[in-house]
């Protein structure tokens, strides 16, 4: 399993070697160990040119290095899942070891590579196009393709063509994102640092806990989460005094936080932020998970480079039971945030304000019907997700091994390979005299109805 990333921090590869060993299979983990860029020279005017000077070593490197791993540190393995993005040259060793080690490829899609570049070069960047048809490329002859989203789906089969399986699996969050009860909830918004002293108007609902994670890149514009602050307490301090002040706690570390920051001190210096306070913070795993459990409501600014990715920290808010309002404009939204069932979408810091006010103010039973939504969305986990998808492709599911054992046919004579499934596994046509339509289960008369 090939993660060309910091094995330090692969909770997606963690869970699929997880899942992958229980059922019985052997894993290799491989990835690198890496520290973050300075943030003085991720920020810096000239890094997009010293990131061009530098692309041509660290891909010989990688390469070397990861085809040193794969060739002669791993021993052959039936199947090699990949994790894309990155791109290059993960795709291109993985496809040649693969090659001449007959190993079946899996590709394991999360976002597009060329669309990621194309956030620090700009998108008609022509080292981004040739990214992208060298992306292409490398993929078309993987055996199988797992997908975040339909939309990513729709993507590879109709506008890339790909002629493998390509399969959605849709995240769901780790076991230790899951609700708290109330007396847990105020049990550990008293022991946190960063909401302790606020405990007693959270209790009286004179406050609200908002809460943002983000790896501060280019990707998630919290410009629009100030703003929205701004004239949410603009109107809370003016027009709606009713409003509760908004204790808003933003996770997680990246090149982007200290400008973050010096806008919030400068607005609070203003005086524009006077009925909310906005705080940073890194979590352990855990207190972030139950912080999430605890707040009253979640932000995505997640933008999606591609359009058809999904924020994997809305999807760790769901999955406690935390409604989410986030940043509509891209395809694959709906598929994780159903609009008014468990989160709203916005699509400008104005439209995210009113909704802030709806929320806490004007019609407070709306978040309650968004909590319910998502507390009834959190039951869904990632085993449900993976063991009908990623098991039955590996063959680590009981139910796969009748799909691929003899099937005898009531008619004759049949024709040579008349028995072909459907890509999802659910659903088999045989040919002969006759046409019969096979599932790999024994149907009940109230699944006929």
């Amino acid at each position: 399993m090939v993660q060309n990333a910091d094995s330090s921090r692969l909770p997606i590869r963690a869970r699929y070697a997880f899942n992958i060993a229980k059922h019985g299979g052997l894993v290799d983990l491989i990835g690198y160990k890496v520290s973050e860029l300075h943030p003085g020279i991720e920020s810096n005017q000239y890094s997009k040119w010293l990131f061009l000077l530098l692309v041509p070593f660290k891909v010989i490197h990688q390469t070397c290095s990861l085809y040193y791993a794969l060739g002669y540190r791993t021993p052959p393995a039936k199947w090699l899942l990949v994790q894309n993005p990155p791109t290059i040259p993960t795709l291109l060793v993985a496809q040649f070891i693969c090659f001449i080690r007959k190993t079946r490829l899996i590709i394991d899609w999360h976002n597009f590579g060329f669309s990621i570049l194309g956030l620090k070069l700009g998108p008609t960047y022509p080292l981004v196009r040739i990214s992208k048809s060298l992306e292409q490329a490398f993929c078309s002859k993987a055996y199988a393709h797992l997908v975040v989203s339909d939309a990513m789906k729709r993507v590879l089969k109709e506008d890339w063509k790909l002629m493998g399986l390509v399969l959605p699996l849709h995240d769901r969050p780790f076991d230790h994102f899951h609700p708290l009860r109330e007396s847990q909830r105020f049990e550990f918004l008293t022991q946190c640092p960063e909401t302790a002293f606020a405990v007693d108007e959270i209790r009286r609902g004179m406050t609200k806990v908002l809460i943002s994670s983000t790896s501060w890149t280019p990707d998630e514009d919290f410009s629009l989460l100030l703003n929205a602050l701004i004239s949410y307490s603009d109107m809370a301090a003016s027009t709606r005094s009713y409003l509760p002040k908004i204790l808003t706690i933003i996770t997680g570390k990246g090149p982007l936080k200290d400008a973050f920051v010096a806008k919030i001190g400068t607005a609070t210096d203003e005086g524009r932020l006077n009925r909310v306070q906005i705080r940073t913070a890194w979590l352990s795993s855990e207190d972030y998970a139950k912080l999430l459990a605890s707040a009253d409501l979640g932000v995505s600014l997640h933008t999606s480079s591609s359009g058809v990715d999904l924020p994997m920290k809305a999807v760790d808010m769901l999955g406690a039971g935390l409604p989410v309002v986030g940043w509509d404009q891209f395809e694959a939204w709906p598929e994780l945030v159903q609009e008014g069932i468990n989160g709203r979408g916005f699509h400008s810091s104005a439209a995210l304000s009113k909704l802030l006010v709806a929320l806490f103010g004007d019609d407070s039973q709306q978040l309650h019907r968004l909590r319910q939504g998502a507390l009834g969305e959190s039951k869904r986990r990632w085993e449900d997700e993976w063991d009908p998808v990623a098991g039955k492709l590996l063959g680590f599911c009981n139910w796969i091994l009748d799909m691929l054992a003899d099937v005898k046919l009531p008619f004759h004579p049949t024709a040579t390979d008349c028995l072909a499934w459907s890509e999802d596994g659910e659903l088999a046509i045989a040919a002969g005299e006759f046409v019969h339509i096979l599932v790999p289960i024994k149907m009940t008369s109230e699944m006929i109805d």
